[in-house]
């Protein structure tokens, strides 16, 4: 193609070399990063008209949401297929040769990131943002496209394909958490830096100290005897008579939305003076004993009642898991074993656990994780009350109750940093599974 030089050349290459490359890109990135930080943290100027092109994708919304229903969906429906057309259409075209989709490609490297900037937000007296960030974005995405070694073409088919997700990360995950983070660090209005004094709040203030006491009880106590009832389900049910059937009434819990099953145990543990509806009461009231209030037992016992619906609802979990993590386990080794003189225990203990440690790995690290966002179970059976808080119920509560923004972000945080080190864990586990395959 005249005028260009294709991708990997000698000549290209000679005139940059892949460290060069590589400084070129970062520096870029950072000054893109650097002037969206600065666009949206700066003061608002409420005199200034909003930039953008006459439409945004919030006015699209309000102008759709006030249609008739019938008539939304095959609006959404052609839109989203004219997105979604154009997309597939650039995806097509980018990585042919000749001076037509060369312009193609460099048109659309500046006008789609100007474009997607004017319609997510019409920002305040930002012009100059938004036309920077698009040119230096059109400008790394072009020349990322042609210093490929795979041709011209392939970063920009890339970028186009990784686009949507990329996005939706964005704007769903990476801006929510960062702005979370930031306001952990703000007054409940989020308009006063107040440093550390948010997380000292949660480790001093009753709430949220006991929220986080109760969040490691779940932690610890919920996967570890869950994983044990359900690992002996799987082994006893085993290849047990009926074992089909055992199976799938151990497993119906897990069916039950834990909204569910906390109105299921609400009535168990149900506490009322005279006459008793509830099960557990009026089974020790039959026995000659005295009611208890078990949601309001403190210290501890209403949370040992509450992970008991929760241990309830995740062993038909684990069950089914890890019996077919069992019946995976080579039968020639127990065999051997048993012709060697070892028991039952014996062979449990150094050929099924070692056999089945990845999926038991994987069931706690899953467990563990649900127990720490746990939410439902506490709002329907005690609504935090009497110490029985957790973090996630907790960090909704601030917010919605109390308005005090500052502390759920702090709260947020503190579960992301109870999560984190799980998540490590199961993946560095991941990739040691990998390298022995």
């Amino acid at each position: 193609m005249a005028g260009t030089v294709a991708a990997g050349s000698p000549q290209m290459d000679r005139r940059l070399s892949r460290r060069v490359t590589g400084t070129i890109l970062a520096v870029a990135g950072v000054l893109i990063v650097a002037l969206f930080i600065f666009m949206v943290t700066r003061a608002p100027n409420d005199d200034a008209l909003p930039v953008s092109l006459g439409f945004s994708l919030n006015n699209f919304f309000v102008w759709i949401g006030a249609l008739n229903p019938l008539v939304q969906i095959p609006i959404v429906v052609v839109v989203f297929g004219l997105v979604i057309g154009a997309i597939v259409l650039l995806i097509e075209y980018a990585p042919r040769p000749g001076r037509i989709y060369f312009w193609l490609r460099l048109v659309a490297c500046f006008v789609i990131p100007f474009i997607a900037f004017m319609v997510l937000r019409p920002y305040q007296n930002a012009a100059v943002y938004i036309v920077a960030i698009a040119l230096l974005a059109g400008a790394l995405l072009f020349f990322a496209d042609y210093r490929a070694r795979q041709g011209s073409g392939y970063a920009f088919q890339l970028a186009l394909f990784l686009a949507p997700a990329t996005i939706l990360i964005l704007v769903g995950l990476i801006y929510p958490a960062l702005s979370t983070v930031v306001a952990s660090f703000l007054d409940k209005t989020g308009k006063e830096f107040v440093g550390l004094g948010n997380y000292v709040w949660v480790f001093t203030n009753p709430d949220g100290f006991w929220s986080v006491i109760n969040t490691l009880i779940w932690a610890v106590f919920a996967p570890t005897v869950s994983i044990v009832l359900g690992l002996a389900y799987a082994v006893f049910i085993d290849r047990a008579r009926g074992e089909r059937v055992l199976k799938v009434l151990v497993f119906m819990p897990v069916a039950i939305s834990f909204v569910g099953a906390g109105i299921i145990f609400k009535f168990i543990y149900d506490y009322r003076e005279g006459q008793q509806i509830g099960l557990l009461n009026a089974i020790i009231q039959m026995f000659g004993g005295q009611p208890v209030s078990w949601l309001d037992a403190q210290p501890f016992i209403n949370t040992l009642c509450l992970l008991v619906v929760f241990i309830w609802t995740q062993t038909g979990f684990a069950m089914v898991f890890l019996s077919a993590a069992i019946k995976a386990v080579p039968i020639e080794q127990t065999e051997a074993a048993s012709l060697d003189g070892a028991n039952a225990w014996q062979r449990f203990r150094n050929i099924t656990v070692p056999g089945i440690r990845s999926s038991l790995i994987v069931v706690l690290t899953t467990i563990t994780i649900a127990s720490l966002k746990v939410y439902d179970i506490v709002a329907v059976m005690t609504g935090g009350r009497s110490n029985s808080t957790v973090v996630a119920f907790e960090m909704v509560n601030q917010q919605q109750r109390f308005q005090s923004y500052g502390h759920s972000s702090a709260l947020a945080f503190v579960l992301f940093l109870f999560v984190m080190p799980l998540i490590v864990y199961n993946v560095r586990q991941m990739r040691k599974q990998k390298e022995v395959r």
